[in-house]
């Protein structure tokens, strides 16, 4: 009697938690409970769906995170090189300004350098052809006077 009790004690807990009793094909005396799953794959699916749409979400907002911090990476190392490139050409144009000037400053001095020579060798030039008149005049006034 103690087995009997114990089968009609389950049966009310059963059917409080949602189960149907089915008899057994291999016995008539045990009771098979079913718990009725109504929708419960409609549920599983629209939860996996909504996990699937969170994941999804997330993916996205770290992809989207990720592409910034590269443009802004690369937008940065943009205007590092724009910075460089701006002060390696202003070092040029300085280098090119000093080169300038170094010619300039050179062809003066050569400019200068052959104005003196020209004005010393042509003062040169007058003093040796005023020489050679004196001479030649003193040849003739010599050759008068001894003739």
């Amino acid at each position: 009697m103690a087995s009997f009790l114990a089968p009609s004690a389950t049966i009310p807990k059963l059917h409080r938690a949602g189960s149907i009793l089915v008899p057994t094909p291999w016995s008539s005396k045990v009771f098979v409970s079913i718990r009725p799953r109504h929708g419960s794959s409609k549920v599983a699916a629209a939860a996996t769906d909504g996990a699937a749409q969170v994941v999804k979400r997330a993916t996205e907002k770290a992809a989207e995170e990720v592409k910034d911090k590269a443009v802004s990476a690369a937008e940065e190392v943009t205007q590092k090189t724009k910075e460089v490139a701006g002060k390696v050409s202003e070092t040029a144009q300085d280098l090119a300004g000093k080169a300038k000037q170094t010619v300039q400053d050179a062809w003066g001095s050569v400019k200068d350098t052959t104005e003196n020579i020209k004005e010393k060798v042509v003062g040169k030039a007058e003093e040796s052809k005023e020489a050679i008149k004196d001479t030649a005049q003193n040849l003739k006034q010599n050759i008068k006077t001894n003739c």
